[in-house]
């Protein structure tokens, strides 16, 4: 029998609303940390530190991820003792958990492996739906091939003389009804994504535009920024130099309108 009833628009969550808000006064800083590399003790402790400093969001995860049990402890730990969210950053299955604010509801645009780009996210759906976590739609396009990450994600090497061609992966990624996109320089990358491959992108597409990988200096956030991006990731400095975060947090912060 027919049914009149409309569909049910989806509606934007409390976190993805959250940075949208916060994104609307200039760029923001979001910390990194992976459970395989850092104690819950010391994440619990990095955590707090860098909520005073003025980071916007706790995302968990990396490329080795491989404990539900372990992702469980750390998030649980890390929502008892910091306000702001704590977004889940999977790199398979097993990185989610029924206890963070959210999830990046991430695709690898350039993986030549299906599984990465919507294999995980059918399994991972059902367990989303079941514990109603909030997703965050974004296309994740990664940089270099000597990183964790591309190793594991099988990703087709992006040529960064070319950033036309970031810029369509982009382009497409908007299209398709992600929300943001993520530039992935990789963990411990030498360098971040050049700012001229940054400014192609950002004057291709009209959504929020994530960036992260290789940042460590204060020059590098100054060019980052500058090209174009609307959120910053690091993640090695909270595990090897707390100090230089807390300049970089507030490097972000002295772009923003609201200080």
């Amino acid at each position: 029998m027919y049914s009149s009833s409309r569909p049910r628009t989806v509606k934007i969550g409390a976190t993805e609303s959250y940075i949208l808000r916060k994104l609307e006064n200039g760029p923001i800083h979001m910390t990194l940390l992976d459970p395989e590399n850092i104690s819950i003790e010391r994440a619990t402790q990095i955590a707090k530190i860098v909520e005073a400093e003025g980071s916007s969001a706790i995302m968990v995860g990396g490329s080795t991820v491989a404990s539900q049990n372990e992702m469980d402890e750390f998030v649980i730990s890390l929502k008892k003792n910091v306000k702001i969210p704590i977004i889940i950053f999977p790199n398979n299955v097993q990185a989610l958990t029924k206890h963070a604010d959210a999830v990046w509801y991430m695709s690898l645009l350039n993986s030549l492996e299906w599984y990465y780009i919507i294999g995980a996210q059918m399994q991972a759906a059902p367990f989303i739906k079941k514990h109603n976590i909030e997703t965050i739609p974004m296309a994740y396009i990664v940089f270099r091939a000597d990183t964790a990450v591309s190793a594991i994600g099988r990703v087709l090497p992006i040529p960064e003389n070319h950033p036309e061609v970031v810029a369509a992966y982009a382009l497409a990624a908007q299209y398709l009804g992600f929300r943001f996109v993520y530039l992935e320089a990789g963990s411990g990358a030498p360098q971040p994504i050049p700012s001229k491959v940054i400014k192609t992108i950002r004057s291709s597409i009209e959504i929020p535009l994530v960036v992260g990988g290789g940042i460590r200096s204060v020059e590098q956030i100054n060019e980052v920024i500058k090209a174009g991006a609307d959120i910053i990731v690091t993640g090695t400095l909270a595990e090897e130099d707390l100090n230089q975060l807390k300049r970089l947090i507030n490097i972000v912060k002295s772009y923003r309108t609201d200080q």
